[in-house]
């Protein structure tokens, strides 16, 4: 088979969003993300343990290995990604019409893979961020980002009543 008729039965569904799915994903997202990074900066300052420094470290990426970003620009970074998930959160929640008690699930399902992102992070990074086996850096981590995962649909809810 050659790749076009390889292509031929690819079918991607077309993704219609609303601008109120996009509106309530962003707003989700910004809040989450900066509860998230309140939380490890806050754990960062009472224990010493790089893990806020980790959250936003892209210096392992080419273009900005030899630059040294604000702390606002990075945090800006980490709020895009935090609003495309949450984002991801609202169009899924909305377009399959998903329970209440669902509601949690994919917000724990949508969050899992940031857990292990910990690793690649750690083992990329040339700031000093917490060692790839730290265990309590790791536990910090998880912990922060489960409760990120726990404040989507607790952020979704209030906004849906607010119609």
């Amino acid at each position: 088979m050659s790749q076009l008729e390889i292509s031929n039965f690819i079918v991607l569904p077309k993704l219609k969003m609303t601008s109120k799915q996009i509106f309530k994903g962003f707003v989700i997202g910004l809040i989450s993300g900066t509860l998230l990074g309140l939380f490890l900066r806050g754990m960062q300052t009472l224990t010493g343990i790089k893990v806020y420094v980790l959250l936003l470290n892209v210096d392992f990426i080419p273009m900005f290995t030899s630059k040294s970003l604000p702390e606002w620009l990075e945090f800006s970074f980490h709020l895009a990604i935090s609003c495309v998930i949450g984002t991801i959160f609202v169009y899924i929640l909305e377009k399959q019409n998903v329970t209440k008690k669902g509601s949690w699930i994919l917000s724990l399902i949508l969050s899992f893979p940031t857990l292990f992102l910990y690793f690649p992070l750690s083992y990329l990074a040339v700031k000093d961020v917490p060692g790839l086996f730290d265990s309590t850096a790791i536990l910090i981590w998880a912990v922060g980002h489960i409760l990120y995962a726990l404040s989507l649909p607790a952020l979704y809810i209030p906004l849906v009543k607010a119609k």
